[in-house]
């Protein structure tokens, strides 16, 4: 059993929601046993009070593929595959949201996604819009947009990864009225990173969180796999900014135990007059990150 970084052990109150991201190494190609390792973690994390849990990329296979054949084998759809099914049952049973990512096939298309599951089952798929490096060899990129998707925890947007070096995903989510984006990622090394700063994947999503006030949850992998370094460095960052769990280590597994407030009064204050989403000047650029997004939340919350 792994003990939780960050958990305080105090009661939830009904604003406030416990996030868990889960640091793990999954060991390449073998689907059922990071599965059955997953659920174990999940479980872990829903008996330390979290009600949203998030997954690494890729999480039930591995990252370094080495064919197309070889992501095709390891491949499942969405929502019948038998991943996605003990995740459905793990939500359903202990009453938690699961964001989780795996190599998604739909006809002859292969997608690196992330399904979106809570008690009542799939809620829907993101596929990952920016692929990164020899993704581009074995994966179709994402055909489904951005879309926002609304849970028993709040409004959930995902990106994965390399998703989040594009200022774009943090403000598109947040003009569509997500209040969270969960971001299960395979982080790996960047060029000339210094010794004793922050990885520049935290610095990113801790100012993207800041610039959009919304909370951003990332759930990366451990160890060396085929040769390949990923980062660790999970982290849960609130609406200002600011982490409220992690970084973790570089390389140890960990359940990673946040917890945010969701009550909109909370929601952070620069000053009386300044918001960095009603102050934005789309009458000097692009409409499209702001007008017919508004219109189709406005329709739905007219719908709701």
């Amino acid at each position: 059993m792994l003990s939780p970084l960050g958990h305080s052990g105090s009661d939830q109150s009904p604003q406030k929601l416990k996030i868990a991201c889960i640091q793990f190494e999954p060991k390449f190609g073998e689907v059922e046993h990071n599965v059955i390792r997953s659920i174990d973690l999940i479980e872990q994390a829903a008996g330390y009070g979290a009600r949203l849990i998030v997954l690494p990329e890729l999480c039930n296979t591995g990252y370094i593929f080495q064919s197309r054949k070889e992501t095709l084998t390891l491949s499942e759809r969405v929502p019948e595959g038998p991943s996605t099914n003990a995740w459905v049952e793990a939500a359903r049973r202990l009453e938690v949201t699961i964001v989780a990512g795996l190599v998604e096939r739909d006809g002859n298309c292969l997608y690196n996604s992330a399904v979106i599951i809570d008690p009542s089952g799939v809620l829907g798929v993101y596929r990952k819009l920016h692929l990164w490096a020899d993704e581009k060899l074995y994966f179709e990129p994402g055909d489904r947009g951005l879309p926002v998707f609304d849970t028993l925890v709040g409004r959930i947007s995902v990106v994965i990864c390399y998703d989040g070096w594009f200022p774009e995903m943090f403000r598109l989510s947040a003009c569509q009225g997500a209040e969270i984006v969960c971001v299960p990622t395979n982080w790996v090394p960047m060029p000339e990173q210094p010794a004793g700063h922050p990885i520049m994947a935290n610095i990113l999503h801790m100012a993207a969180a800041h610039s959009n006030s919304i909370v951003i949850a990332c759930a990366d992998r451990v160890g060396i796999e085929r040769g390949q370094r990923f980062l660790g460095n999970s982290v849960i960052i609130n609406r200002s900014g600011w982490p409220v769990a992690g970084p973790c280590s570089e390389s140890e597994e960990k359940i990673l135990i946040g917890e945010v407030d969701m009550d909109p009064r909370c929601e952070p204050s620069w000053n009386s007059v300044n918001h960095p989403l009603t102050d934005r000047r789309t009458d000097v650029y692009g409409e499209n990150l702001g007008a017919d997004i508004q219109i189709n939340l406005a329709k739905l919350e007219a719908e709701q």
